[in-house]
């Protein structure tokens, strides 16, 4: 079964301090992501800012196959600025969200689960008046009260909605932890599809993203480099790689990605952000693919599978020798 691609970079991948982009520049983002073939694209929050909702107007006018949305607090304000702004999208969505942990409930917006509740039936009955596609997000879903949680999920059934999405707002969950969380609720709700959201406080949003999808999760929040609030979110390329790369394990999946155009894209959205990818990130950090120890470059002329787990060329990149202190042959690059 696809795993459907929900792509927020130009949204959380914003969000985070330096990462600010010009409504052009999400353009053209934007057409690299649906040129790959991600499935959704979230625009931008159009009710924040009017550089944000004209990101969201620019975008959704001019894709033609990913579906554009733009996100929305459970407020009708919102909600019908996201509209305004994807009224003459192509494929137009809502992304709307509600915190459903009783720490957010309480100390962030001073309501109770009753009155969440009823925002929730509000809002997304508001948003049937624009939108046949909607997606619900549960921020920091993964510390909120499982009982709650079922009244949640239920409320939000009765409007046939296309994900719920579990939210690790904070990057709180441990691998195992969130592949058994997502388990208990497909198993309860089996007719509703469930997505995740993952932060990346502790280095674990592509392991948690992988462990939900081996528990039957099958819509997944990612923004390219993993971009993102703080330590970032989901990176699209880690996720996208450990899939096919490891298609054994993940037998029961696959992913529709023009992998090709991966480096592409990320090497335009660190250009837009003004950084440069670390010598170590995974997929598209400069020593990905480059290789200085003399017994690794011999494995590799000798069957590239010793040390390599995926052929560049997937990526549409060379692999490159680096005849250092390191490999026996001095003052040599090849």
């Amino acid at each position: 079964m696809k795993v459907q691609i929900f792509d927020t970079t130009l949204r959380d991948g914003e969000q985070a301090p330096g990462n600010t982009m010009e409504p052009e520049e999400k353009l053209l983002i934007a057409k690299n992501l649906e040129r790959i073939g991600v499935d959704i694209v979230e625009a931008g929050f159009p009710a924040s800012s009017a550089e944000d909702f004209l990101g969201c107007k620019l975008i959704g006018e001019n894709l033609q196959k990913s579906i554009v949305c733009g996100l929305a607090r459970c407020n009708e304000k919102d909600i019908d600025s996201v509209y305004n702004a994807l009224k003459n999208a192509h494929n137009p969505a809502i992304h709307i969200f509600a915190p459903t942990s009783d720490l957010h409930i309480e100390k962030k917006l001073n309501l109770d689960r009753a009155s969440v509740l009823n925002l929730i039936k509000k809002s997304i009955s508001h948003s049937r008046r624009y939108f046949k596609t909607i997606y619900f997000g549960l921020e920091d879903a993964v510390r909120s009260d499982k009982d709650f949680l079922c009244e949640v999920i239920e409320v939000i059934s009765e409007f046939k909605t296309d994900c719920i999405i579990f939210a690790d707002t904070i990057g709180y969950s441990q691998p195992e932890e969130i592949g058994s969380f997502v388990k208990h609720f497909i198993d309860k709700f089996p007719k509703e599809k469930f997505g995740v959201h993952c932060h990346n406080d502790l280095g674990l949003a592509t392991a948690n993203t992988l462990s939900a999808i081996k528990n039957g999760v099958r819509h997944v929040q990612v923004t390219v480099n993993g971009i993102g609030e703080r330590a970032g979110n989901t990176s699209l390329e880690e996720i996208i790689t450990a899939i096919i790369a490891r298609k054994d394990y993940y037998s029961d999946v696959s992913v529709a990605i023009d992998t090709k155009g991966i480096m592409e894209i990320s090497h335009l959205v660190y250009k837009t952000v003004g950084r440069e990818a670390s010598f170590e990130k995974p997929i598209v950090g400069v020593n990905a693919f480059r290789h200085e120890a003399g017994i690794h470059i011999d494995g590799i002329m000798k069957e590239t599978k010793t040390y390599e787990l995926v052929d560049p060329k997937l990526f549409g990149v060379k692999k490159k020798f680096v005849f250092g202190r390191h490999s026996g042959k001095q003052d040599k690059l090849k």
